[in-house]
């Protein structure tokens, strides 16, 4: 039985890959009844594929998912989840800001609620890019009518029935836990830890932080208004 899953969306990563692989397995290995590793390669175009093949053909826990094109992060994440056999279901990116580690810093409290958001308090980021993400979140939670401290994190933990809750569509990644709310879950944002990158470049700026899920935060912030909402009192 798998108890965990860990999805991680990836694209260009060749450097990080051995390393993330590492990272992971230290992290859950003996602290979950059973575990399993979901990578998706987005297209990647840099070598990342052959990395991906060498740690599936060495470890029966590693599932890798190659995307003909690059296809986005929502899309990765998407196709992890549904692959994902897993009790829980964990995101994180293959950059390695946030750490594995965190995510028994967040599976508490799925005893309370349903979903666990990262929120990077202490952000190892350029001011430019923390003001960026600031702007970004601030905007996105003013049109949806949410509260969410880091929307865009990309440390979250959350029970299966959430994932098999969730319908994506292109950028919905930035908006899971408001779609999670608006299934009628429970979410909490809890602190976790965060570091600068050491491998790769970074595949967000400015513009993708504040003006790309504009037109997105509108769309979510229509269908939480119009989502249907009833409790049934007796049949």
């Amino acid at each position: 039985m798998v108890e965990l899953s860990v999805v991680v969306p990836i694209y260009n990563e060749t450097e990080n890959i051995e390393r993330l692989y590492k990272c992971i397995t230290e992290a859950v290995m003996d602290k979950v009844a059973g575990y399993e590793i979901i990578l998706v390669n987005d297209g990647s175009t840099d070598g990342t594929e052959h990395g991906l093949d060498k740690l599936a053909s060495e470890d029966l826990h590693v599932e890798v998912i190659h995307f003909r094109k690059n296809c986005g992060q929502t899309a990765a994440i998407q196709a992890g989840i549904r692959k994902a056999s897993g009790k829980y279901i964990a995101l994180i990116d293959a950059d390695l800001q946030t750490d594995p580690n965190d995510f028994f810093t967040l599976l508490p409290y799925l005893a309370e609620f349903d979903f666990a958001n990262g929120w990077r308090t202490k952000r190892k980021d350029t001011y430019l890019k923390k003001i960026s993400s600031r702007i970004g979140n601030g905007v996105r939670n003013w049109i949806t009518g949410d509260v969410i401290e880091d929307t865009g994190c990309p440390m979250k933990l959350f029970k299966r029935e959430v994932a098999e809750s969730l319908q994506l569509y292109d950028g919905f990644h930035r908006f899971l836990p408001t779609l999670a709310r608006m299934n009628g879950y429970t979410v909490v944002e809890v602190p976790v830890s965060h570091r600068e990158r050491e491998f790769g470049i970074s595949k967000y700026g400015v513009m993708n932080r504040v003006f790309v899920g504009l037109m997105d935060a509108i769309v979510i912030g229509w269908l939480r208004k119009r989502a249907i909402r009833f409790e049934i009192r007796r049949e």
